[in-house]
């Protein structure tokens, strides 16, 4: 769910079924960067992939209810039909009989917009969207400094209808379709805030370009703020916490606000920057049995730095897995809101004829053994953002950070 963070790996399968392991906020399409950029070098080894639960399933379905529903249409439909919608619209309903907003199929189509999403740049309003626990079509966070966050909309509002149509019925790919289009364009979207304040903004879209990672020194403090976990974001941190070392900075506040996931990988290096090796980072589970820990590696240039972090409501994924393994090996205080909620691993799989399908594969758990899915993680100095802090563009959160460090 999207500017984000993720965690992925391609894995040493066959070319036929490359994997991309990641965690993200959201479900898969997203107006945003949505769940991260790119696949890591390590590799994926769930270790009891039996552990799934689904060793009563039988070894193949039964399709002869299904072709007799393909005869019927085929002979009986007053329109045109086409046959690779018509499989595709069986792949996806397949898919998501699993009941997992995580768990998702694309089209050849589709998987090409989110590889695309993939490399960071596309044409939307700068938004990830996802669900929230009642099902309704949400925005986890919109970007900053793109149109989505310039027209005023913020995480956790309810999308009740994009251009007049309503979105009871509808998925996240769907909704991404019906938001997206021309650079230059509008789109009319009705949000329902804090369930009773009845808006509609309209939107103009434009080309997203999210950079991975900005920083800076201010009155001694080094300022970093993660957009998204990607490809570059591990280099780009390293580089800013070199400098942050170089310049004697007095400590860091990393913000992740809005960040809504990204490539595993990524998340567990930047955490290290601040954690000495051997520290636990995060735990994987498959069917409640571990199956992998992550643990801190490399060079933690950052070890022993006053650092606060900054989170809320759009912080997703692998900016949660960052923030609860900082202030879970005691290396970093929270500030702002809690945040998202999402406690689960996705797989992508292709597929023939350039699908994809996203797999829900394992949930993870912070240093503390907290699986934080739907509860999110709530910052030790809770600081909400008033009416009037965004009309007057002050950020409480971002000064208590500065004034902890300093």
């Amino acid at each position: 769910m999207q500017q984000d963070t993720a965690v992925a790996r391609q894995g040493n399968r066959p070319a036929a079924k490359k994997l991309m392991k990641f965690v993200g906020a959201g479900v898969i399409a997203v107006l945003i960067f949505i769940l991260g950029i790119g696949i890591g070098s390590g590799t994926i080894m769930i270790s009891s992939p039996a552990q799934s639960g689904n060793k009563s399933l039988p070894e193949d379905l039964n399709y002869t209810s299904v072709e007799q529903l393909y005869d019927l249409l085929k002979s009986q439909y007053d329109g045109k039909l086409d046959a690779r919608t018509l499989e595709d619209g069986m792949r996806a309903g397949l898919v998501r009989a699993a009941g997992d907003p995580y768990t998702q199929y694309f089209t050849a189509d589709e998987a090409k917009e989110f590889n695309q999403e993939l490399s960071g740049s596309f044409t939307g309003i700068g938004a990830e969207l996802g669900e929230n626990d009642k099902g309704d079509l949400i925005i986890v966070a919109p970007i900053k400094g793109f149109p989505a966050e310039k027209a005023g909309l913020r995480p956790q509002d309810v999308i009740v209808s994009i251009d007049g149509k309503s979105t009871a019925d509808m998925t996240i790919n769907e909704a991404v379709k019906h938001i997206r289009g021309e650079k230059g364009t509008d789109v009319t979207l009705r949000i329902l805030r804090n369930k009773d304040e009845d808006q509609s903004f309209k939107i103009t879209r434009d080309e997203i370009k999210i950079p991975s990672v900005k920083w800076e020194v201010t009155d001694g403090v080094g300022y970093l703020q993660i957009a998204q976990f990607g490809q570059d974001t591990v280099g780009l941190t390293r580089k800013a916490a070199q400098e942050f070392k170089d310049k004697k900075v007095r400590g860091v506040v990393l913000d992740m606000r809005g960040n809504p996931g990204g490539l595993l990988d990524a998340a567990v290096d930047v955490a290290s920057l601040w954690l000495p090796n051997g520290k636990t980072i995060l735990t994987q589970k498959q069917g409640g049995v571990t199956v992998e820990s992550y643990i801190a590696r490399g060079a933690p240039l950052l070890q022993g730095m006053r650092t606060a972090v900054l989170i809320d409501a759009g912080s997703a994924s692998a900016s949660e897995i960052v923030a609860g393994a900082l202030r879970d090996n005691k290396a970093a205080t929270l500030y702002g809101e809690k945040s998202y909620g999402k406690g689960s691993v996705q797989e992508i799989h292709n597929l023939p004829n350039g699908e994809e399908v996203k797999i829900t594969i394992a949930r993870w758990y912070r240093p503390n053994g907290q699986n934080i899915d739907k509860k999110g993680i709530k910052p030790d100095h809770e600081i909400k953002l008033s009416e009037d802090d965004y009309k007057q563009d002050r950020d409480p959160q971002k000064d208590a950070a500065f004034q902890f460090v300093k």
